[in-house]
């Protein structure tokens, strides 16, 4: 599929897609005889595992580097997979420590998110006092 559809589908900006082209994050499968990007489903997944890293505040870095795991193991982690044990415990380590980041992270954004309808309530509770659309100060 050409970007558009790809920026469409993940919800990403074309500037934004090319960006992760060009810092090796997600390169598109191929290209047209004119040099249009070419995307796959694989590529839309990996769009996705970008996009939901981002809100948590994974660095570049820190996104590649879980690509990285995740294609490793896809390509030789299964049951059957050419992983030496040793690599293949140390790439499920490894993963396991982006998912206990993920956890903390989010538990960090409810908290935020917490504290920010609380004053959200209060601004509109102060408006409707000055307002008189709800009791009056003490």
């Amino acid at each position: 599929m050409h970007i558009g559809q790809v920026a469409a589908r993940t919800e990403l900006s074309l500037r934004t897609i090319r960006h992760y082209d060009e810092v090796g994050l997600v390169r598109p499968s191929a290209r047209t005889q004119g040099g249009f990007r070419l995307y796959t489903e694989a590529d839309v997944a990996r769009l996705m595992v970008i996009r939901r890293m981002k809100p948590l505040g994974f660095t570049l870095e820190e996104m590649g580097e879980l690509l990285s795991i995740t294609d490793r193991l896809d390509d030789g982690g299964g049951a059957a997979g050419g992983l030496a044990t040793a690599e293949r415990e140390h790439l499920l380590a490894r993963l396991g420590r982006f998912e206990q980041a993920a956890r903390e992270r989010c538990e960090a954004l409810r908290t935020q998110l917490s504290r920010a309808e609380e004053f959200a309530a209060d601004l509109r509770h102060r408006a409707d006092q000055l307002t008189g659309g709800g009791p009056a100060a003490p």
